[in-house]
């Protein structure tokens, strides 16, 4: 079966109406661009041959077709879909991590109330819709490079990622996947519902932790767990909005605020420590469910331990006793 049709079935075999990419219709517009260009091509080759030139199939720098319409479409299909994504992937995570009377009512409110194997359900029909459409998003942009004999399908989904709209540099997907590890080594989930996959772990290859996990179609992710700027294991981790992850602590220095006030306070100029993005502290995600996960795996060291809670003015009256 072709993809198309299983990506046209799988989306119509949802329970509500979600964000997607418009297959078909993609497919019709490179149809449209492959006639106007073939014969764009004929007509240059024709004139070369005349001329004696050397001829060339390269994609016209400007495609009035595919400029116009082709990614246009697709970005507004792809930003709105990683928005329903971390919507719905954030509104389930605090869901699973609720306490106390917040835990109660947050309960009370959601259709998954008091159900375990109802939680990890949705998380896997998450983390599926996730996958599907990313491998949607890069056929049809393979699909594109074809057709153009270019690379432009390539510097689009490179645009993409510097728009943060690229669906598998999605913080919530790491945290889902934490989120399904954390829930796989209960009890009650074990006697409930099966996990969402199974090939997912945490690793540490000489010391260096990574969160590595492998799906459908060849699709297989490794994210390093390492923070690039203490260059030790995560602690209290916090995505910025360019994806990158980092200590907490680390995150504030880097950004020249206190870990009180928090990285909101953060300047707007403030970049990223590895790829110089400005602008990305405000909107900084912790990842919860990875620090549970890692709390499991590894033991932080005390010193680091009374470190933070030093900066956090935990203990400060113990140091002026």
């Amino acid at each position: 079966m072709k993809f198309c049709k299983t990506y046209q079935e799988y989306m119509e075999g949802q329970k509500k109406e979600l964000p997607r990419v418009g297959f078909k219709k993609l497919k019709k517009i490179l149809k449209k661009c492959r006639r106007e260009f073939q014969s764009q091509n004929q007509e240059r080759e024709r004139v070369l041959h005349l001329n004696n030139n050397s001829s060339s199939s390269s994609c016209p720098h400007h495609c009035p077709v595919c400029d116009g319409t082709f990614f246009p479409s697709l970005l507004d299909e792809m930003s709105a879909i990683v928005g329903c994504f971390n919507q719905r992937a954030q509104k389930l995570l605090d869901l699973h991590l609720a306490s106390g009377f917040r835990k109660y009512f947050v309960w009370f409110k959601s259709k998954l109330q008091g159900s375990h194997g109802a939680l990890i359900e949705e998380g896997k029909d998450l983390v599926t819709y996730a996958m599907i459409n990313a491998i949607a998003i890069r056929k049809i942009l393979k699909k594109y490079d074809k057709i153009h004999y270019s690379k432009q399908g390539q510097a689009f989904k490179s645009q993409a990622q510097s728009m943060h709209i690229e669906i598998l540099q999605s913080p919530w997907l790491c945290e889902l996947i934490a989120f399904h590890i954390n829930l796989r080594e209960t009890k009650e989930a074990i006697r409930t519902v099966p996990g969402f996959f199974e090939d997912c772990s945490v690793t540490f290859n000489d010391g260096k932790p990574s969160l590595s996990f492998a799906l459908f179609d060849s699709v297989k992710l490794d994210i390093d767990l390492t923070c690039s700027i203490c260059l030790d294991t995560v602690f209290d981790v916090v995505s910025l909005t360019c994806s990158h992850i980092f200590c907490y602590t680390c995150a504030c220095s880097a950004a020249s605020v206190t870990i009180v006030d928090g990285l909101k306070l953060a300047d707007p100029k403030a970049k990223c420590p590895l790829c110089r993005e400005a602008g990305v502290y405000e909107g900084a995600v912790h990842l919860d469910e990875l620090n549970i996960l890692l709390s499991r795996r590894s033991r932080v060291p005390l010193t680091r331990l009374a470190s933070f809670l030093q900066l956090s003015g935990v203990l400060e009256g113990s140091d002026s006793n």
